[in-house]
This record gives structure tokens, C-alpha cells and sequence, in this order.
């Protein structure tokens, strides 16, 4: 401690007086005070000072603060004592009890019945301290963790809001997600941990890495819930060997969508999640009829998951939450789910406002569990910005793809790609025929990048190979590696898909 004054700041005061006249300063401000005062002696002591008789007489400490000493001659201060206040092995301040009206001066048996109410007022504001802290450490992960910008490309619109819990069990693991796939489709997802804490938000964070790194191999729905589900049983299972270690997660809910905006389909699966909701141009709510599917981890694989497609109409809004919006200690959750389907039936807002005036319906009791809410609006992609062409499986086909993509392109005014687009088409007809089986389809889609695909009905996957220098064969996916910005393959009805991204002027 430095031999300058002590500062401190006036925490709380009480006094038999109304008024508390015998304090110089009130609650919050701040109260500088000699370092040969007892106050200062006892914050760099840890122990306490009893004085039963107040020596108020000039030169002592406390005439180096005259508006002090003019109170305490004034309200007839004669008794003193100063307790620090201390909590694991540190002390947070000090508490001063001064007697007035009662003639007696303190004794030892007062100070030791003031320690004791000191000691245990300590414990409790230290415990409010270590939980504002650690509530305050979780809700800034839980926040860093959620994404900062929801990127829906052509095909959303989209906003969301999440709400901590209120309560002495801290925040919870409630997350969203939107995530660009090829093809300028989309995928969308709103997830909740069990549990609350700094526990939950680190689940939470490693559930949504997850689930983003799923999502990149382009799985449908139901096969990406699978694999989700394995690695939350994992995760736990990685814990059940370590004593007195409270698992990574203890379960989880999610739904996860992909929405294609060429074809307005959107296929979505859920894992003991709520249904999203639908609403349609004209305010209209839906639940669709959703398997609800096991929570994640809970299932041990023997509930499976099963995907449902839905063509959406035009302009159509999705929802997607967590149960703290719609459940309650009070009401069930239908009345929960008709309270939300009503907020929502305004589909003419803003995103930013329907979400705003969706979470002010959450009623105050229901704070006890965390609350996520996402928003989609989706959109159509222009048909004129999708080129689609069936080809039949003949080597010479290549060619005359090649040529296909060259017109498209010019009637985009994209000639500068027609040089790499053609190479790129060559490789995967070629592969297609050769490795595939028909039919084959190839397209273009013009959106925020340029979007090249051919589909063929077979069932063997591309892989990419580094060939010797002496091999012929081995080199068109390397090839298409370096030529686009972003390439990939994925499930598809009845075969597979094989794809390749080419950044355009706008975005380069």
C-alpha cells in the first residue's frame, strides 16, 4: 500500500437517525482518509480496531478532515469500532460502527459480535461478486459465441435477438446460426443446450462449430442431425471417466433447414426442438408437421431423424426459437405457441421490429430460461439467372456443353469467364460420364457468385488426387481446385452433385 491517503467509496450506511446526520458522506461517494487513521490501518492490517472511547480531541486523525471531526463532536460520536471486511483471504473494504445515544462504549463482546455479522455479510457479497462476475464472464461468451452478422446471400433476409436468462442459474447455451451453402442455398439453425453457465456457453460454442463444419459437407437435414447427435454423445462420453467432472453437455435440442431459393424448397428436420413457424405474405401462421425427433445425445441413435420438404410461397417468413419463448411456469405451451403465432402475424415489418415486438410478448416469469430468436425472410432467386440443361451420356456431349455455357454466359455479360467456365464444365461432364451414370444435368446459377453444377444419378464420390508427374489421369478436381474460388459435392435426389464457385466482378 502507498503511504498516500486510502480512498474508498461509501458502499451502504444505516443509523438510528433519520436522516443519518452523523455521516459526512453519502452512499457512493468517494471518502479519502490518512494512512495513520485506524480505517487505513485496518484495510492494510486485516485487523480490527476497537476504540470504546473516541479521542476527539485536536491533532488526532481525525482533525485532518474538519467537516468529519464537526460531525462527530456534533452528533456526540464517543465509541468506535472498525471491522474489515474479508472474504477468501481478501479484504474488500471496512466496516465502521459508531455509538451515539447509548451511553456504554463498546466492548471486546461487541467487536466480536461485529466480526461475526461482518464475516458473514462478507461471505454473501462476495458470492454476489464471484456470480455478477462469472454470470458477466458467460453472457460476454455466450455473445462472442453467437454470430455478429447473419450473411443469408440472395436467398434471406434475416435478424435475430437472444435473451438471457434472469436468474441465479446464469445464462444458457441457446444459439442460432445462418450459414451460405453452394448453390446459393442457405442453411438455418437455432440450437439449446441444456444447463446454464460458462459450462452451457462453451457447449454451446463447440455445438455450433459442430454444426458448421457438418454443414460444409453439405449433408441433408437428417444425416446432419445424425452425425451431430454422435458427437454430443462423444463429447459426454469423453467426461464419464473423470470424477466430480460435470459433462461437456448434458443434452441439446436443434432444428436444422437448408432452403434453396431457385425452387423455393425448404427441407428441415429437428431434434426434440419446437417447430418453426410460417408465415405467409398475408400473415397466415403455420407449424408444419414436424417429426420431433430425440434431443441430442439423449437418443443413444435408436430415435432416428427424419427430414420433411416444404415448398414455401412467395415472401414467406420463418421463425425458428428456443423454448424460453414459448413456455412458461404458469402456462402451457400451446398458449405459448399462440401467443408467438399471433406476434408474428404482422409480416409487413421489418425484420429488426417483428423481432423486437416477438420477444416483447415473453412474459416476465418466464425469464428463467434463455430465449433465441431467428428470423428469415425468404426470397425467390430470378429465373433468369438459372440456366439448366440435360445431357445425354456421350463423350461428344462435352463439347457441346462447353458451348451451352459459353452463350449463357455471354447473354450475362460474363465472356471474361467463359475461358475457365468451359475448362470447368470439360472436367466434370467428363468426370460425370466417365465415373457417374445418367442422366446428367448441367447449371449455371448467376448470384452472388457463379455457380456451375452437374448432377448425375451414380453413387461414387469425387476425391482429389496429387498424380506423378508420368500419370495421364488424375488431375481434373485439382484442376477445378485451382481454377474456381470454392468447389464441393453433395447429396441430391435419385445421385449426386458436383460443384464449382467462380467469384464475379462484384465480389472480388
Amino acid at each position: 500500500m502507498s503511504d498516500g491517503p486510502s480512498v474508498f467509496r461509501r458502499a451502504g450506511l444505516a443509523s438510528i437517525h433519520p436522516g443519518i446526520p452523523e455521516s459526512t458522506f453519502a452512499r457512493g461517494e468517494t471518502i479519502s482518509v490518512p494512512p495513520n487513521s485506524p480505517l487505513a490501518s485496518a484495510l492494510r492490517t486485516g485487523r480490527s480496531h476497537l476504540e470504546p472511547v473516541l479521542d476527539t480531541a485536536p491533532g488526532t486523525w481525525i482533525d485532518h478532515d474538519p467537516a468529519r471531526a464537526q460531525k462527530i463532536r456534533e452528533n456526540g460520536v464517543h465509541s468506535l469500532m472498525i471491522v474489515p471486511i474479508r472474504a477468501r483471504r481478501s479484504v474488500l473494504g471496512v466496516a465502521l460502527f459508531a455509538r451515539t445515544e447509548d451511553p456504554m462504549p463498546f466492548r471486546d463482546d461487541d467487536l466480536l459480535l461485529a466480526e461475526e455479522l461482518v464475516t458473514r455479510a462478507a461471505l454473501s457479497s462476495d458470492n454476489a461478486r464471484q456470480y455478477a462476475r462469472e454470470r458477466s464472464t458467460a453472457l460476454a461468451l455466450q455473445r462472442n459465441l453467437l454470430p455478429h452478422r447473419l450473411r443469408g446471400g440472395v436467398a434471406v433476409e434475416a435478424a435475430g435477438r437472444y435473451l438471457p436468462a434472469d436468474t441465479d442459474a446464469g445464462v444458457g447455451g441457446d444459439w442460432f446460426d445462418v450459414i451460405p451453402l453452394s448453390g446459393a442455398r442457405v442453411a438455418l439453425v437455432v440450437g439449446d443446450v441444456v444447463g446454464h453457465g460458462i459450462n452451457a456457453a462453451v457447449a454451446m460454442g463447440r455445438l455450433r462449430a459442430a454444426v458448421r463444419t457438418l454443414a460444409d459437407l453439405d449433408l441433408p437435414p437428417d444425416e446432419l442431425l445424425t452425425h451431430l447427435d454422435d458427437s454430443v454423445q462423444r463429447l459426454t462420453g469423453e467426461d464419464d471417466d473423470v470424477p466430480d467432472q460435470i459433462p461437456a453437455i448434458m443434452g441439446a435440442t436443434c432444428v436444422y433447414a437448408v432452403y434453396d431459393p431457385a425452387t423455393r424448397q425448404c427441407t428441415m428436420a429437428r431434434a426434440g426442438h419446437p417447430p418453426p413457424a410460417i408465415v405467409d405474405a398475408q400473415g397466415q401462421v403455420t407449424f408444419p408437421d414436424l417429426p420431433a425427433g430425440a434431443p441430442l445425445g439423449l437418443g443413444l441413435g435408436l430415435v432416428p431423424f427424419d427430414a420433411v420438404e416444404v415448398e414455401l410461397p412467395e415472401g414467406s417468413l420463418l421463425a425458428f426459437y428456443t423454448d424460453g419463448l414459448v413456455q412458461s411456469r404458469d402456462d402451457d405451451i400451446d398458449v405459448g405457441m399462440n401467443r408467438l403465432g399471433t406476434a408474428l402475424a404482422r409480416p409487413e415489418q421489418s425484420l429488426e421490429d417483428l423481432c423486437s415486438s416477438v420477444v416483447e410478448t415473453v412474459p416476465t416469469q418466464a425469464a428463467s430460461d434463455d430465449v433465441a430468436l431467428l428470423l428469415v425472410r425468404i426470397h425467390t432467386l430470378n429465373a433468369a439467372h438459372v440456366a439448366s440443361w440435360d445431357l445425354p451420356t456421350e463423350p461428344a456431349v462435352v463439347s457441346a456443353a462447353r458451348h451451352l455455357a459459353a452463350h449463357q454466359l455471354s447473354e450475362w455479360g460474363l465472356e471474361h469467364l467463359v475461358p475457365t467456365t468451359e475448362l470447368i464444365i470439360s472436367e466434370l461432364v467428363t468426370n460425370a460420364i466417365r465415373h457417374g451414370a445418367g442422366p446428367i444435368r448441367l447449371r449455371l446459377i448467376q448470384h452472388q457468385v457463379l455457380t456451375c453444377e452437374v448432377f448425375d444419378s451414380g453413387t461414387c464420390y469425387p476425391r482429389l488426387r496429387h498424380a506423378p508427374i508420368i500419370d495421364e489421369n488424375g488431375r481434373g478436381l485439382f484442376l477445378i481446385a485451382q481454377l474456381s474460388s470454392r468447389w464441393g459435392f453433395r447429396s441430391a435426389t435419385g445421385g449426386k452433385l458436383v460443384w464449382a464457385d467462380q467469384d464475379l466482378p462484384s465480389t472480388l
